[in-house]
This record gives C-alpha cells, sequence and structure tokens, in this order.
C-alpha cells in the first residue's frame, strides 16, 4: 500500500512537472477578418499591413506565445463573413477572431463568435447594437461608435453656425448610425436627409437633387472608393466652392492618394491622425513608412492597437489561453501603450477617448499627396450615446 501511493504521487509530480512545459509552449491563434477582395481590398490590405507590423513589434510572439494569424476575406458580405468566422472558430479553434470593417458584416459575425463562447476584438466597424443591447463580455472594439465621431463633426459644424446642412451616406447599418449621430449634436436645421447605394460609382442624379435644394453646407459619409468617387464628382459639378463640405471617414490616408488636390481643406473628425504626438504612434507611423513605404490610416492604427490589447490579455495570465475571465478582466484596464495615447473602455468595451477635427494640407514634399493634419480637439474623453442600454456591468 505504501508503494502504490509513492508511485502515485510520483506520476502525479511527474505529470505536472511535464504539463508546466506544455502549458507554456501553447500556440495562439488569431482569425483576423477584413475585406481583401472588391472595392474594399485596398482597405484591408492596410488593416493586414498593421496587424504584420504589430507582429514584427511583437518578435512575433503575441503574449510572448507562438502567435498564427489566420486571414480571412468576408468579401464585404455578413454570410460570408459570419461563414468566415464560423470556419475559424470550429475548424481552426482560434482563441481571438478581430477585425471587421463593415457594421452589416459585424452584426453578423460578432454574436456568433462570442456565442460560441470565442473572444472578439473589433478594430473597425461600430454598429450601435454592439455597445447597447447586443454588448457581450467578449466583444470589445479598438475603434469607436459609429455615432460618436459624426457627433463631433456636428457639434463643430453647429459651432461655427452652420445651418441648411444636407446629409448624404450609403444605405447600411453604418450609414444610418453616421447621420444619426450627427443630428443628435447639430442645432442647426437639416436640409435634406440621402441615402445611396452601398459601392454606386455615380452620383450624378444626387448632386443634381443636393444643388436644387440650395443648402448652406454638405456633411457626408462615404469610406473607401465611395468617397473617391463622390468627391471627384463633386468638384468636377463646380459645388466645392458653392456648397462647403465636410465629411467622416470619407478623406483618409487610403483615399488621398487618388483624390490630391481635390481633397485640399477638407474637415473630418477621427479618433486618430498620422501626426497626433505620442510614442506609440510615432514608432507606429515611422515603421510603418519604412516597411510598406506610405502612411497607414486609422484602418491600420485601429487594428495595430488591436493586437497589442489581445498582447495584453495574454501577457496578463502568463499565457493561459483557458483564463478567459482573466484575459477579460486584463482587457478592461486598456494597459497597454495605444496609438492614440492613454484611453479607457466605457461598461460597454467601446472606448471613452478623444475626438479630433483634422484638415487635408499640402503635404511636405511639392507636388506629392495632402495629409491630414489635426487642427483642435473637439471631444475630450468622450463616451458613447448607448452605453445605458448595455446591461453589462463590472
Amino acid at each position: 500500500m505504501k508503494y502504490t501511493h509513492r508511485a502515485v504521487i510520483a506520476a502525479v509530480l511527474a505529470a505536472g512537472l511535464f504539463a508546466a512545459p506544455a502549458a507554456a509552449q501553447q500556440k495562439l491563434k488569431i482569425g483576423f477578418i477584413s475585406t481583401f477582395s472588391g472595392p474594399g481590398g485596398i482597405i484591408g490590405q492596410d488593416m493586414k499591413n498593421s496587424v504584420e507590423l504589430a507582429l514584427d513589434h511583437l518578435n512575433r510572439k503575441v503574449g510572448g506565445l507562438e502567435t498564427e494569424i489566420i486571414y480571412g476575406d468576408d468579401q464585404q458580405k455578413p454570410d460570408v463573413g459570419k461563414q468566415v468566422s464560423d470556419e475559424m472558430v470550429k475548424k481552426h479553434h482560434v482563441n481571438f477572431v478581430a477585425g471587421i470593417i463593415w457594421s452589416n458584416v459585424m452584426l453578423a459575425v460578432a454574436p456568433s463568435v462570442t456565442g460560441a463562447g470565442t473572444l472578439m476584438i473589433g478594430t473597425n466597424a461600430g454598429p450601435h447594437q454592439m455597445s447597447g443591447e447586443l454588448c457581450n463580455e467578449r466583444y470589445f472594439t479598438t475603434s469607436w461608435q459609429n455615432d460618436q465621431t459624426p457627433e463631433a463633426m456636428g457639434k463643430y459644424m453647429s459651432d461655427q453656425g452652420l445651418n441648411d446642412v444636407y446629409l448624404m451616406a450609403p444605405n447600411y447599418a453604418a450609414g444610418k448610425d453616421m447621420l444619426t449621430g450627427f443630428k443628435r449634436t447639430f442645432k442647426g436645421r437639416i436640409a435634406g436627409e440621402v441615402y445611396t447605394t452601398v459601392n454606386q460609382p455615380d452620383y450624378q442624379a444626387e448632386i443634381a437633387q443636393l444643388r436644387a435644394k440650395n443648402p448652406k453646407a454638405v456633411m457626408v459619409f462615404y469610406p473607401g472608393g465611395m468617397g473617391i468617387n463622390f468627391l471627384k464628382q463633386y468638384s468636377q459639378a463646380g459645388l466645392r466652392g458653392q456648397f462647403p463640405l465636410y465629411s467622416v471617414f470619407t478623406v483618409d490616408e487610403l483615399t488621398l492618394p487618388a483624390l490630391k488636390h481635390t481633397a485640399l481643406g477638407q474637415y473630418e473628425t477621427r479618433i486618430w491622425s498620422p501626426d497626433l504626438k505620442n510614442p506609440a504612434n510615432e514608432k507606429f507611423v515611422g515603421d510603418y513608412k519604412k516597411k510598406y513605404g506610405k502612411l497607414p490610416s486609422f484602418y491600420g492604427a485601429q487594428s495595430y492597437d488591436g493586437i497589442m490589447l489581445i498582447d495584453s490579455a495574454v501577457r496578463a495570465v502568463k499565457g493561459n489561453l483557458a483564463d478567459q475571465k482573466g484575459m477579460i478582466a486584463a482587457m478592461r484596464k486598456a494597459n497597454f501603450h495605444s496609438v492614440r495615447g492613454k484611453f479607457a473602455f466605457g461598461h460597454n468595451h467601446t472606448p471613452i477617448q478623444n475626438f479630433y477635427l483634422l484638415k487635408a494640407v499640402a503635404g511636405p514634399t511639392p507636388g506629392g499627396d495632402p495629409v491630414m493634419e489635426i487642427q483642435k480637439t473637439v471631444f475630450a474623453n468622450y463616451k458613447d450615446s448607448y452605453e445605458q442600454k448595455c446591461k453589462m456591468k463590472w
């Protein structure tokens, strides 16, 4: 009996000795979903570039663990995005799913991922439902809630005394959130509100309708290729001098090379800019330029932060990927060096952060592309408008 008892103890100790190194050698798997084909492909590539740069900065080990990134193309379609995320969770057994550009895709992906017990880190799309009634302890975003950026623009335009503003956006979840947000803080009269088809290439009919309304100013949300087409056509119609144009998520580091002088003087509101002064951002922007030969965009900055947030969570639990509650608790602290500077998470896991007014100005190189520069802070430590609808408490 004594011999058997000792043998059992020895076996348990031996198992423990071998289990510790095995746990230390776990592989971290991250599924990163974006749009890598079609008109949105340029955005997805910038996000992927920034993820790869974050991995470089972490010596290719997120949280100190061997890391595998599995990239998936949602093709800008909610059903495809859900199919991709389901495969990542069920076949590849990823520990985190991250990314997503489009709000309608996020609404299909996030509840499915969190419902399967997997952590989800959004790095762009911010549909109001995910900050409100659909908030979840396994869902975080490193970007914003959709309404917030246009809320900052609405505040700025109100402060400028503008009135009779004409609004335009594509007809999908984010477009509706954007115009809702603008109207929440804009105190003047809305001259008109138009929703166009997603990825619509021609806006001549809408521009004619706009001209007939004779507004005092125009505010639009047209990301990616939609923004390039709209701004060029708006300028060609001779409206820039007639109806001052303001925008959100339309003029950025990805569209400026195509817009060039057409974008000069354009005002945008955002949480981030290449000229934001903090050590993490200066390293990110500088190393991105060295690696890829161009400036990163806010899509990339938020994706870089997403990887750094995951890194902080995995380090906090010393690589124990089974400790999901520990990783959630760590992420709630936002204890990492963000490219936007210090920020905090609200109880709905949406950042409380600054929003800036940016302007497209001539770049440092004569004849080169314009650049975005911060003009002022519109909101400091700004919360989203849906936190009170989130029942999660911590």
